[in-house]
């Protein structure tokens, strides 16, 4: 069996991840998509809401799992006996990080590859940090994530009412 991860923190999960996993679940006979629970950054959601809403993305694709991880990315790969982690690219300067994780990861697991798929072109522009910030300033998201996403966003950043 052919066993790939997608990972991502995914917070939140974007239209542009929604097509890299659809498109990576026609190259394998299972797709991980790898909520990772401690990136680096601020999130937004909880790893479990994260989890949830991923889940709901894919829902209709019978060949993708969603779970939760954390640590290595080659490490979860040995978890779930995965030889390829899928990543996609948007821009130019994504090549560049991508290329140097690829190449670490190869360093410390040499059995998995990393397969690279080129966003298309209308969800160039799309990142979760450029979500989150149209959506903490109420603007619509509608044609940027799914609408059980854009839905989460709004209650999250709705306005306290303090009477």
């Amino acid at each position: 069996m052919r066993r790939a991860i997608f990972p991502g923190s995914f917070d939140p999960i974007h239209l542009g991840h929604i097509d890299i996993g659809r498109r990576a679940s026609e190259l394998f006979d299972e797709l991980i998509v790898a909520v990772y629970d401690k990136p680096l950054k601020k999130l937004l959601f909880a790893p479990d809401v994260r989890m949830a809403l991923t889940r709901e993305a894919f829902a209709d694709v019978p060949n993708i799992v969603v779970k939760g991880y954390s640590g290595l990315t080659v490490d979860f790969c040995s978890e779930v006996d995965a030889k390829f982690i899928v990543r996609g690219l948007r821009v130019f300067s994504d090549f560049e990080y991508e290329f140097r994780m690829a190449l670490a990861n190869q360093h410390l697991s040499p059995g998995v590859d990393t397969v690279s798929l080129i966003t298309r072109q209308e969800h160039t522009f799309l990142s979760s940090t450029t979500v989150r910030e149209i959506a903490s300033l109420q603007g619509n998201v509608s044609a940027m994530v799914p609408e059980h996403v854009a839905l989460a966003l709004e209650e999250k950043f709705r306005p306290k009412d303090n009477t």
